[in-house]
């Protein structure tokens, strides 16, 4: 069996600062994309992985995962995080989290029924995630609509 080719890890940054794609790393290298990737995490290349699971606490069944409620949530998660995403899901997520939180109303999940609004009680979950994406804006006065 014939010995792994190895990356070089300064090469590696080199191209990647020039902004080869992963494929063209890899065909370079002569390893897999998954090598490159597995090279690029150990070279801190990477983007680290955006936790979503303050904004999504439960283990949402499949179906449920690509729903409104939780690409919203995901969305501000991902502001909250510094992350950009594009001005039509910001508007939405936060014209939807906005919606609930002036109506006194929150999210709850369940397996078997998927996302529900219903009355916030105390602390609200959607209008924390809310919060904490409109700091990260720069948004903490005024109204809900993010700005134009």
């Amino acid at each position: 069996m014939g010995r792994k080719p190895r990356v070089d890890q300064e090469e590696l940054g080199r191209l990647t600062a020039e902004g080869w794609s992963n494929a063209q790393l890899a065909a370079h290298f002569g390893v897999t994309e998954s090598g490159i990737l597995q090279a690029k995490r150990a070279a801190g290349l990477s983007k680290q992985m955006t936790d979503h699971s303050r904004a999504l606490p439960w283990k949402l069944r499949r179906e449920h995962g690509q729903t409104g409620p939780a690409t919203n949530l995901r969305n501000l998660s991902a502001v909250a995080q510094g992350r950009t995403i594009t001005k039509e899901k910001l508007n939405t997520a936060i014209r939807w989290a906005g919606r609930l939180v002036d109506n006194s109303l929150d999210i709850t999940y369940d397996p078997d029924q998927g996302f529900r609004e219903v009355p916030a009680e105390g602390a609200s979950h959607v209008a924390r995630v809310l919060a904490e994406a409109r700091e990260a804006l720069g948004l903490t006065d005024g109204p809900q609509d993010p700005p134009e």
